[in-house]
Formats: C-alpha cells, sequence, structure tokens
C-alpha cells in the first residue's frame, strides 16, 4: 500500500500528517514507530491523523495523535496548531474553525505569516511541589525552574522525573523553565512519549507560562516564549491561583515537504 502524507513542525516539533477521512490507514503501535524512525522511516516526534468529527457538536475534523512510541497520546499544542494548518491547506476551513482531540474541543485562528493561534483548554487543579508546579494543560507538565537552562541535564533529569510516581502515577512530561523577564521565559522540554527533549512543546509553554504567573505572582497574563526550535507565545486570564481560561497557543505551523511511503 502507498501512503501519502505531509510533514509539519511547529517550532521544530515536526509532525507526519495523514488525511484519513476515508480511513486509508488504521496505525497500530509498530507502524507508527516505523514511521516516526528517523533513519528508517520518514521521522517525526509524532504522527497525526486528521479525520471526520462523529461528535454532536460537528465540529470541522477531529484530530488524532500518536507519540513517536507508537501510541495514541494526549493533547499536543504545536501539534493542534499544524493540523489547523494542514485543514486548511486541504481547504477544509477558511481562517478560523473548530476541532476536537483527545481533551475535547478546540477553536483555532490562522493568522498572517504562517501563524496560527489555539484555544486551549481550561487548566484547573494547579499543584505546587516545593518552588515548582505540575499541572495538566492537555497533557501533564512537571514545571521545574533552574537558575541556567543551558546547564540543565534535560535528557537525564527529565527521564528520572518522568516516571517519578509521587508527581504523577501515570508519568509527566518536564518542562525547564528559566525567567528572563517579566513577560519571557526560556524553556526546555523533557516529552513523554517520545522519551526524549524536544525543539518545542506548546502544552509545556502554556504550563511553564502559568507557572512562572504563579511563581512570580504577578499581574502579567501574557508571555514569550523561547523553545530551542523557535519561539510561542502563551495568553490567558486567571480565576484563581489553580483555575486559568481563555488561554492561546500562538506560533508557527509550517509545511515542510508531502510525499508517499510504501507500507
Amino acid at each position: 500500500m502507498i501512503l501519502q502524507f505531509y510533514k509539519y513542525h511547529g517550532a521544530g516539533n515536526d509532525f507526519i500528517l495523514i488525511d484519513n477521512r476515508e480511513k486509508v490507514i488504521n496505525p497500530n503501535p509498530r507502524l507508527v514507530q516505523q514511521l516516526c524512525n528517523r533513519r528508517f522511516g520518514i521521522g517525526a516526534d509524532g504522527l497525526m491523523l486528521l479525520e471526520n468529527s462523529e461528535k454532536p457538536e460537528k465540529p470541522d475534523f477531529s484530530m488524532r495523535y500518536f507519540n513517536s512510541d507508537g501510541y495514541e497520546a494526549s493533547m499536543c499544542g504545536n501539534g493542534g496548531r499544524c493540523i489547523v494548518s494542514f485543514a486548511w491547506k486541504k481547504g477544509l476551513i477558511s481562517n478560523e474553525t473548530e476541532f476536537i482531540a483527545s481533551d475535547g474541543l478546540h477553536k483555532a485562528k490562522i493568522l498572517d505569516n504562517g501563524i496560527v493561534a489555539l484555544k486551549m483548554n481550561d487548566v484547573e487543579n494547579v499543584r505546587k511541589i516545593g518552588k515548582h508546579y505540575f499541572l495538566d494543560t492537555g497533557s501533564p507538565h512537571y514545571v521545574r525552574f533552574v537558575d541556567d537552562i543551558d546547564k540543565s541535564k534535560v535528557k537525564e533529569e527529565g527521564k528520572r522525573v518522568r516516571y517519578d510516581a509521587s508527581v504523577s502515577k501515570n508519568g509527566t512530561n518536564v518542562d525547564f523553565v528559566q525567567i528572563i523577564s517579566d513577560d519571557k521565559i526560556t524553556i526546555r522540554t523533557y516529552e513523554r512519549g517520545v522519551e526524549n527533549e524536544t525543539l518545542a512543546c506548546g502544552t509545556g509553554a502554556v504550563a511553564s507560562a502559568i507557572g512562572t504567573h504563579l511563581l512570580k505572582a504577578t499581574d502579567n497574563f501574557s508571555f514569550s516564549v523561547q523553545v530551542l526550535g523557535g519561539k510561542l507565545q502563551v495568553d490567558f486570564k486567571k480565576e484563581d491561583e489553580t483555575h486559568f481560561r481563555d488561554i492561546w497557543l500562538t506560533g508557527p505551523a509550517e509545511f515542510v515537504f508531502k510525499g508517499s511511503i510504501e507500507i
């Protein structure tokens, strides 16, 4: 079988996208691992399927996301922006859309120059662990603050915390955050499912921005987030210390190439 695919990235966080509205593929872990393998496959941090939605809300499409370990995963913020750009490229949506993902309904807007703004779900039940934070922004994140991010042992320490049951019984992503100014942070992320550091993590950017707001106890609700692969923007509103709403993740969603592969 010849499978057509498209390659996208959001600030270096890269994905294989497949139009699966006609059910051309029924992925299994081995196949996803093969396609995402950077030496023997296409190569990506994850794979996404654009499918028809069967939800009563009747959004424009459904997003299914698989990490490179082969298993279907929780929400991916960079992936969400990329699949919106993909749907627009396919002519399925206008500049504004609604779609369904693993964590529910999302809105998105396509802006100028390949920039996409994605509305994330509300965040509740933020937990403080020492001077760090654990919260779920569509995917679970442990936000750790550091003085010098360049000296952080992201892979080694991230892997240790990722499996720490005292943080999360189901595992967690781990964000290392350096505060640059009142409205700017730099982050590096160890992603579960990829089991390595990635060039960007959208849900991690959101978690890190909210954690920074809480740590500094400021009235700032807008953050520029520097990641290894570029820049993201996070904006939100605050209900109380554990409840945040109207969260928007804005950043690039860039088409790289398309191709076909025999599977």
